[in-house]
């Protein structure tokens, strides 16, 4: 094999472990993703439903209107006995 061929070999071995590098980065939660950074949180389980609709109303990711349509639906759940088990 002559220099040629060493060259490509090395360029696609090289290529080759940085995708696997990148899929892995890729595959764990939060991997790769800086985009959204700085508003990433992670949930420990202490927010009720409630707090985190209100937070992601407070937030600007809901608007008005499904906001109130979601708070209803958590609040008929929790009065016909649906709202899950603490």
């Amino acid at each position: 094999m002559g220099a040629g061929g060493w060259i490509a070999m090395t360029i696609f071995w090289v290529a080759l472990v940085t995708l696997v590098v990148w899929l892995v980065i890729r595959a764990f939660p939060g991997g790769g993703d800086t985009a959204r950074e700085g508003r990433r949180e992670t949930w420990s389980g202490s927010e009720t439903p409630e707090q985190i609709l209100d937070r992601r109303y407070a937030a600007g990711e809901l608007d008005l209107e499904a906001y109130q349509v979601m708070r209803a639906t958590l609040a008929s759940g929790r009065s016909n006995g649906k709202g899950g088990a603490r």
